[in-house]
């Protein structure tokens, strides 16, 4: 039996992942969403299986499923946690709870979907990272597993750009997410420094984000590997490197 080629998108019951599947539905493709919670919305080129992501033998077994129905050509590493901390106050089940997440999920999923992304010859990953990976007070944890997705990133691109998959990544800058509002409280002074830091002047959408996302997902921008893309109004100018 055929398996009909799909996008894999995780966490995109909600937020950045919900947008970039929403957009990604628009332009005719088939989703799979993976999410520990239910989506609350329905498509019918949408499929959500639920699994919690830093579970590591539930991943695999869900991916074992995934792979055996649908044929997984593009895939985005969105699913993603904040777990605030400075180096005093950060604890290592706030480290194991994001590496967990942020990268070994992503492994795992690179890994069962790679006969797939090798076979159609112009597989596609992005991993969702963040601007916080330049440094963030109060993000030790956070910003350490963000720019380990970096670093994923440009590896893989140097090790899978022969079989035509490029990898890239996206690096939102403030959006307005429930995540970031949960780690960025409305009048805390941080939350303030944020906005006034913002040099076109409003908060991002996950729209922003995952219009990014579809350029590098799209088979005809297949000369762009190993980037990162700063997704952020501004705010890494005179931070990141050129």
């Amino acid at each position: 039996m055929e398996r009909h080629e799909v996008t894999l998108v995780s966490g995109g019951s909600a937020g950045i992942g919900r947008a970039i599947c929403e957009m990604l539905l628009a332009q005719g493709r088939r989703v799979v969403n993976l999410d520990h919670a239910a989506a609350d919305w329905r498509h019918r080129n949408l499929t959500t299986f639920r699994v919690d992501l830093r579970q590591a033998e539930a991943t695999r077994e869900c991916m074992r499923e995934v792979t055996s129905t649908f044929a997984v050509t593009a895939l985005v590493n969105n699913a993603g946690a904040t777990r605030p901390g400075t180096i005093d106050t950060v604890t290592l089940g706030d480290l194991d709870h994001l590496v967990n997440l942020h990268l070994r999920a992503s492994l795992i999923l690179i890994q069962a979907a790679l006969p797939a992304l090798r076979a159609c010859g112009h597989g596609r990953i992005v991993s969702i990272a963040s601007r916080a990976a330049l440094g963030k007070p109060q993000r030790i944890a956070y910003s350490a597993t963000k720019a380990g997705l970096i670093g994923m990133t440009r590896t893989l691109a140097l090790e899978l750009g022969g079989d035509g998959i490029t990898v890239n990544a996206v690096a939102p800058g403030p959006i307005a997410t429930e995540l970031f509002r949960t780690g960025n409280p409305a009048g805390a002074p941080q939350t303030q420094r944020i906005l006034d830091s913002i040099v076109v002047k409003r908060m991002g959408t996950p729209e922003d984000v995952a219009r990014a996302v579809l350029f590098f997902l799209s088979p005809d921008n297949g000369f762009v590997t190993g980037q990162v893309l700063y997704v952020c109004g501004g705010t890494t100018l005179g931070v990141a490197p050129i």
